[in-house]
């Protein structure tokens, strides 16, 4: 993991800064170990006011996890290898969310998945001109985790379904309106301490999503994919057009548990989201939807997933039930 992550304490803030720039920041599991290490031992320091996590470089604050190490896991049958990741990262995840000193996220770049997890969850998330922020996980026949099944399902209206459905990708203005971001780091403006702040801006101009947001929610009210898809159908705009396009690429399993997650998670508390998560993410390693769609996007780059079951009619409900009940093996604890 050497120089793929540095920490250093400025004027009372501890800052990780994230530098693995040829895999845009994707964590690996050191580098969740090393993150957990360092808000344990920064919320234990007296000297220490608040926290921060920002990129060392431009172009990504975090792409996500390293999903090519765990579809290498895969490949080896190494399951409990696949476990622990998970169990450690969705643990610093709680962590970050239940921080009891301010927890600042400098998003500038590209977010995504894992990246979200140790940014989203903090107390103080801050879009920088050039943020860019997506959970693209049904794509890749995944869920939303890391605990946007919590923070999506809060955000205004049907706008978390249609992010966790979609993938769609937000700006700053965006991020502010959806209550992903809370502030806005104008072009130039340097950060390095927590009390500076309280004199950013909570607007970023004009959001795209705010002008969607009616169309949103009479689209992705339903409680099934297919409803959704026949509102989308029925919108008859270039909007509603692409997202249904979108919808009938992403694996037809991953859609349809990612609409249940979502809901339910609406009245869970943030730890009983995160025990669903890694249920949900136990589940999925042991399939081959997660692992075929890794292929088609990252290892081979076909772009051409052959996803099973391959529409969404074959996914009963029965089969969506099964991935809600306890895994083979132990929940999701917490110390």
């Amino acid at each position: 993991m050497a120089g793929d992550i540095h920490f250093e304490t400025v004027a009372g803030t501890a800052w990780a800064s994230l530098d693995r720039p040829k895999a845009l920041n994707a964590l690996s599991l050191a580098m969740i170990d090393a993150l957990s290490d360092w808000l344990a031992q920064a919320l234990a320091d007296n000297k220490i006011a608040a926290l921060g996590i920002r990129s060392a470089n431009a172009g990504a604050f975090s792409a996500g996890g390293d999903i090519r190490a765990l579809y290498a896991s895969r490949q080896n049958s190494n399951y409990a290898g696949l476990h622990e990741f998970y169990w450690r990262e969705y643990r610093l995840n709680r962590a970050i969310h239940h921080c009891h000193k301010p927890y600042i996220a400098l998003i500038d770049g590209l977010v995504m998945g894992g990246g979200a997890g140790v940014s989203i969850n903090g107390s103080h998330r801050i879009a920088g001109p050039n943020a860019r922020f997506a959970m693209p996980e049904t794509g890749i026949g995944f869920f939303p985790d890391v605990g946007a099944s919590w923070f999506l399902s809060r955000c205004p209206g049907q706008v978390g379904v249609y992010l966790g459905l979609t993938g769609a990708v937000l700006g700053p203005a965006d991020m502010l309106h959806a209550g992903i971001a809370t502030h806005a780091l104008p072009a130039g403006v340097q950060l390095t301490r927590y009390s500076e702040v309280a004199g950013l801006p909570t607007d970023a101009g004009p959001s795209p999503l705010a002008t969607l947001q009616d169309a949103i929610d009479r689209c992705f009210a339903g409680n099934s994919v297919e409803t959704i898809l026949a509102a989308l159908d029925a919108e008859n705009s270039d909007w509603a057009r692409n997202c249904a396009a979108t919808l009938r690429q992403r694996a037809p399993l991953a859609l349809k548990v990612a609409l249940r997650l979502l809901r339910q998670a609406a009245s869970l508390n943030f730890d009983e989201a995160m025990v669903m998560e890694y249920r949900l993410a136990r589940h999925f390693v042991a399939g081959k939807d997660f692992f075929e769609g890794v292929r088609a996007a990252v290892i081979d780059k076909d772009r051409n997933p052959t996803w099973n079951p391959a529409s969404l009619v074959e996914v009963s409900d029965d089969l969506v039930e099964c991935y809600f009940a306890p895994a083979n093996g132990p929940d999701l604890t917490f110390d």
